[in-house]
């Protein structure tokens, strides 16, 4: 499981996982703009008020806010428009460690929409998570492992999956080996807890999560 993690992590520096790194953060760093704009001039438009001196403490007051906010939402929106590349780089992923074997077949549009979305979510569920649990030591560092260890490990492992199987057979083999899933999750987890480092996280998860998949049965094991 660690050399699957450090050659995953060694991938997402190569050409084809590099190209969609610069071409996610791009997006982002457009779709943040986007945002800025557009609630600055909702939030300006807001400030009528006199004096001058307050009018100008207000605008300060907002620029500060959408500081704090837009870096709050780097990750979400990383995880989004990453969302629409992964089965991308699975196909890659697949290729480099499984040459022979048979090729999966890509998500639907609609689904690859859906899986980013949720990515999205997830994303912003952590980082709300990361923030509660800063309140709350010494469990804060050991519940926030826990918990995206769990969320992070189980949707990318099903994304892995369901390029081979249904999506209930997918979910039935994430439940199948949900220990070893678990665990991988928690490598995700702690790449997440990294700052910068943390935008590769799609990348880094899928890379590493389609290794996983590569590696197990794809039949249930026999009963005792």
């Amino acid at each position: 499981m660690f050399d699957d993690a450090i050659d995953a992590f060694a991938q997402i520096f190569t050409s084809p996982f590099r190209a969609t790194l610069w071409k996610s953060l791009l997006l982002t760093i457009g779709v943040l703009a986007a945002i800025w704009i557009a609630l600055d001039r909702f939030g300006g438009s807001l400030i009528r008020v006199e004096p001058p001196w307050m009018a100008t403490t207000l605008h300060l007051a907002l620029g500060i806010g959408l500081v704090v906010g837009l870096a709050f939402l780097v990750a979400p929106v990383t995880s989004l428009v990453a969302g629409f590349f992964l089965d991308d780089m699975a196909a890659i992923v697949e290729r480099t460690v499984d040459p022979a074997g048979p090729p999966g077949a890509p998500a639907p549009a609609g689904a690859v929409a859906l899986f980013a979305l949720r990515f999205a979510g997830l994303s912003l569920l952590v980082n709300l998570l990361a923030l509660a649990l800063l309140l709350v030591p010494p469990f804060n560092i050991v519940a926030f492992l826990g918990a995206n260890g769990y969320l992070l490990g189980r949707e990318y492992f099903e994304l892995a999956a369901m390029r081979y199987h249904p999506a209930a057979e997918a979910r039935a083999m994430r439940r199948r080996y949900a220990l070893r899933i678990f665990l991988a999750g928690l490598i995700i987890a702690g790449f997440v807890s990294i700052p910068i480092l943390n935008l590769c996280t799609p990348l880094f998860a899928t890379a590493f999560m389609t290794r996983l998949h590569k590696r197990l049965p794809r039949t249930p094991p026999a009963p005792a």
